[in-house]
């Protein structure tokens, strides 16, 4: 039995107990059975985030946390840590992005 719930027995069957408010038990049994939400998709302000620091600094995350982009002002290992879950979210995505700079890279030198 759930705690707080109120709860009464009806004195002829010892153990035998009688729910005052079935409404709020049927509720929560509906609410357990409903299959859980999964987010497979990241926010576009954090996509766009970690691609502008990618394009901008490669790799390098202590100059990525000095950009005046970093409005939340992460650390290095958070700026990789959100990279991480980008690769993570979106693989193929990444790679395409990665080779699309590439060239870019190339032309300069």
């Amino acid at each position: 039995i759930i705690q707080g719930m109120e709860v009464e027995t009806d004195g002829q069957q010892p153990g035998k107990k009688i729910v005052r408010k079935p409404y709020v038990v049927n509720e929560m049994e509906l609410e357990a059975s409903l299959p859980e939400k999964k987010s497979n998709t990241l926010s576009r302000d954090l996509i766009d985030y970690v691609r502008y620091m990618i394009q901008n600094h490669g790799e390098n995350y202590k100059e990525m946390a000095r950009d005046e982009k970093n409005y939340y002002q992460d650390t290095p290992k958070q700026i990789k840590r959100k990279i991480n879950v980008y690769k993570n979210f979106y693989p193929e995505e990444y790679k395409n992005f990665i080779a699309s700079l590439k060239p870019e890279k190339m032309e300069v030198q």
